[in-house]
């Protein structure tokens, strides 16, 4: 490509320098199975007006979330954005501002993070939350590292009912550490024993709740045995919403928080970008990764905001950095900000208690249809439905009528023997009209 400065003998230099044959060898650690042998099959060239209806033709493929009725959850969900997020996050000073490395002329954006954080505590439950994470999954991996660093030691418990793809992040960042990790199967019925799998190796426990299949978990039990031993209790949520109704993790004892913000004034977006969100205990907070942004008053006593805490490798502590992350969703954080003020804590509450209202009543609604099993006792706005057949076959046929009828836990867990449960989530954007074509739906096809 002649826009490149390169020339060959430059590459050739450069990968002998690091030690490696060819530019593939770059890529061994990527599975094989994900690399693109050949081009994509587009024109090589186009015009902008043949390159627009050709992009248009691949994007009608799709069928947009909020065009059909539509229950998908699975750790990403279709909540409603006011216009008034949208609109303020594309003011110039916000869309087009980065990391604040200099407090003096980044005052709105101190700002803004410090507001985010405090609204994290107060969700959550905790004392102190970073200035953002990238997403859940992570925020995750993070939460793990930061256990290992506070109880020096350098082995996870991930609960079978965590996100699968937030424990593979986690098995991801460990087995470069070389930490190790159990994973405990697949825990549809929230009857795990966590209690068992600890000992005195143990650095932290991980549970989400609710949990990947909906069900609602008291953490105490597995907060006191985690503490018994000596370990920590991280506390994942996927759904921030939740927040609204569920009693908070900090409240049942967890000692580090992590959560998707995505719920709140982020949209679906094809799977990102999401915001992390993070929160501890204020004993742990040196160990925490990320940024922390504080309050402080100027020369003049005027109220100003900081950097107060700052672990990142580009910054002074270097090579004894907590945390590898580079930047904040810093945009998203804005949105989800911006959002959580316009709701208030009371208005966080109705929209929790609406979402749960849904989900019960099409609940109701699929365990009336002959051949379906509603399998949770508890659950918030989402759960799993056990159906005679593989689900994945009838979510194609469901989708191929307009309706996207929730996640195949296939999907998530391919091989685990779960083919025929289905995670099914309503929120707030459903309605009546929705819930009953679903349930409709099922009766035709099964």
């Amino acid at each position: 490509m002649r826009y490149l400065p390169l020339t060959p003998d430059d590459r050739e230099a450069m990968l002998a320098r690091i030690g490696v044959s060819d530019i593939d060898a770059l890529f061994a650690d990527v599975p094989a199975g994900m690399l693109l042998r050949d081009l994509p099959a587009l024109p090589r060239r186009a015009g902008e007006m043949e390159v627009e209806r050709i992009l248009g033709r691949m994007a009608a493929r799709n069928v947009p979330a909020g065009s059909v009725p539509f229950f998908c959850g699975a750790g990403a969900y279709k909540h409603h954005v006011p216009a008034s997020v949208d609109h303020l996050i594309q003011r110039s000073e916000f869309l087009t501002s980065y990391t604040p490395y200099q407090p003096e002329i980044a005052q709105g954006t101190l700002q803004y993070l410090f507001e985010f954080q405090t609204q994290v505590a107060a969700l959550t439950g905790m004392e102190v939350a970073n200035a953002s994470m990238y997403d859940g999954s992570t925020g995750t991996a993070e939460a793990v590292l930061m256990a290992h660093r506070v109880t020096r030691r350098r082995r996870a418990v991930l609960s079978g009912g965590l996100h699968p793809h937030y424990a593979a992040v986690v098995r991801t960042l460990s087995g470069m550490a070389g930490d190790a990790v159990l994973s405990c199967p697949p825990d549809v019925g929230a009857g795990e024993d966590l209690s068992a799998a600890i000992d005195g190796e143990t650095s932290c426990v991980v549970v989400q709740n609710p949990d990947v299949f909906g069900n609602l978990r008291d953490l105490r039990p597995i907060a006191a045995a985690a503490h018994a031993k000596g370990a920590l209790l991280v506390a994942v949520v996927t759904e921030a919403v939740s927040f609204g109704l569920v009693e908070s993790p900090g409240a049942m004892g967890a000692d580090i928080v992590v959560a998707e913000g995505q719920s709140i004034g982020n949209a679906l977006s094809f799977g990102g970008p999401y915001v992390g969100l993070f929160a501890t205990r204020p004993k742990y907070v040196r160990q925490m990764p990320g940024r922390l942004c504080g309050e402080t008053v100027d020369a003049e006593g005027k109220r100003g905001f900081v950097l107060t805490l700052s672990t990142r490798e580009q910054h002074i502590r270097r090579d004894k950095a907590t945390s590898n992350i580079c930047t904040n969703s810093g945009l998203c954080c804005l949105a989800f900000t911006i959002h959580m003020s316009l709701l208030g804590e009371a208005g966080l509450s109705r929209l929790a208690r609406v979402n749960h209202a849904n989900a019960v009543a099409l609940a109701d609604l699929l365990a009336a249809v002959p051949g379906i099993a509603v399998l949770n006792g508890a659950f918030f706005n989402e759960f799993t439905v056990r159906l005679p057949r593989p689900a994945a076959a009838v979510v194609d046929t469901l989708a191929s009528r307009g309706i996207l009828a929730g996640v195949p836990v296939s999907r998530l867990l391919p091989g685990a023997g779960l083919d025929d449960l289905l995670l099914v989530a309503s929120t707030e954007v459903n309605t009546e009209a929705d819930r009953q074509a679903l349930a409709d739906g099922f009766r035709d096809v099964l």
